[in-house]
């Protein structure tokens, strides 16, 4: 390939990579950390945060929605599941379920674990327990 073809090439690139940029920074679009634009879905979620504050009647929700005793988990030996501690790795966190994240909107960045009568909400980003729900 000669030089001319080269040059065109490259420019051919840029102006591509350039339209790209340009086209998602007119949508309101930022990249996240892997460099691809969010889904609407994710742009919709409201934030993630270390706390929660539901009524009483969302929590009762929550709890129908979600509680499953089969599904609960052994509490690791020490670990006291209390607003603000970490979940440790041995306990299986799951994304909400759009069951649960239909009936209560503000629990749909969370993710949740069942521990023995206790269903954690979860901010998945820290691993910290942003709620707790028993009966």
């Amino acid at each position: 390939m000669n030089a001319s073809k080269a040059q065109t090439s490259v420019a051919l690139v840029a102006a591509l990579l350039l339209a790209g940029v340009s086209v998602a920074s007119a949508a309101g679009l930022q990249p996240s950390s892997s460099g691809q634009a969010p889904s609407a879905e994710t742009k919709m979620a409201p934030p993630v945060a270390d706390t929660l504050s539901l009524t009483s009647a969302q929590q009762k929700t929550a709890w129908k929605d979600l509680y499953a005793g089969s599904h609960a988990q052994k509490t690791p030996a020490g670990f006291n599941a209390t607003i603000g501690a970490v979940v440790p790795d041995s306990v299986t966190t799951a994304p909400m379920t759009k069951k649960a994240a239909g009936d209560v909107p503000a629990l749909k960045p969370y993710h949740f674990a069942m521990l023995q009568k206790k269903l954690l909400i979860v901010n998945p980003g820290d691993k910290k327990i942003t709620g707790v729900i028993t009966r």
